[in-house]
């Protein structure tokens, strides 16, 4: 597959620049095209993708669990005050829920994750490229495509959504230590606002649109890392372009799919 070149030149000017807008958009419809068109072929690498959930997924653990506590504490103690103010104290438990369930949970994980992982993609596949061990797979009659970067794109976009649940679980936790030291509200109450609040039209959505993130972060990831060129420069502009790129579209997609769901469920609303 040939892809349009960028230019690389340090300072670019605004035709350079609109260029390489739309060579990067080219690009990356076209990687897409292929990513659907590979990932149907045969063999399928699961072991491999076994490896890369592991270790995309896993050991992102540590800064999740600190980011989703942190949400739900100061989210918690950002909201307390304000709604004391509406004598609406009581609704402190579902209004947090809601706000990481539907929207803080799914959009800041996958912000995290674009920041770790695809920078990590990118870099890792941008390497390789510039070191020739891609060249080197596919005159071995290895389909490089299909084991660095269908194997990557399939993992981050089973593993997002697993983390966006456990971010959620952590950040409600977080939320309820804020509310006792606050309020002193009791545990069970705590549980049972938050149970009649959220509802299967809360949940589903939320969850179902961190397949499409997962998916983004490593296929602009991929993308980025396996065009790399410019040598050890051109590794680290894919790592960085990757991120910028990558949370970019989530933050897009997230507008989307939002106005999309509350079209489909006007519960949500």
């Amino acid at each position: 597959m040939k892809l349009p070149r960028l230019i690389l030149s340090r300072r670019l000017s605004f035709s350079e620049k609109f260029y390489n807008f739309f060579a990067t958009l080219t690009g990356l419809t076209a990687f897409n095209l292929q990513f659907i068109k590979e990932v149907f072929i045969p063999p399928y690498e699961i072991k491999q993708i076994k490896v890369h959930m592991d270790e995309l997924g896993v050991k992102t653990f540590p800064i999740v669990s600190i980011t989703g506590f942190i949400i739900g504490l100061v989210l918690a103690m950002q909201s307390e005050p304000v709604l004391a103010k509406f004598g609406a104290s009581d609704y402190l438990p579902s209004t947090v829920a809601l706000s990481v369930v539907r929207e803080l949970g799914p959009v800041i994980t996958a912000l995290i994750f674009a920041g770790r992982v695809s920078s990590g993609i990118g870099a890792e596949l941008g390497s390789m490229r510039v070191t020739e061990q891609i060249d080197a797979m596919e005159v071995s009659g290895v389909n490089p495509f299909s084991y660095l970067v269908v194997t990557r794109v399939i993992a981050t976009t089973l593993v997002l959504p697993l983390l966006t649940i456990y971010v959620d679980i952590i950040a409600l936790i977080g939320s309820f230590l804020s509310v006792v030291i606050t309020s002193g509200m009791n545990f069970n109450y705590y549980m049972d606002s938050i149970l009649m609040s959220i509802k299967f039209a809360d949940f589903i959505p939320s969850i179902a649109k961190t397949f499409i993130f997962g998916y983004i972060v490593g296929i602009v990831g991929a993308y980025k890392g396996f065009t790399t060129e410019g040598g050890t420069e051109g590794v680290g502009r894919a790592s960085t372009t990757a991120v910028v790129m990558a949370s970019l579209l989530i933050l897009i997609f997230d507008m989307i799919l939002v106005k999309l769901s509350l079209w489909l469920w006007p519960t949500l609303g």
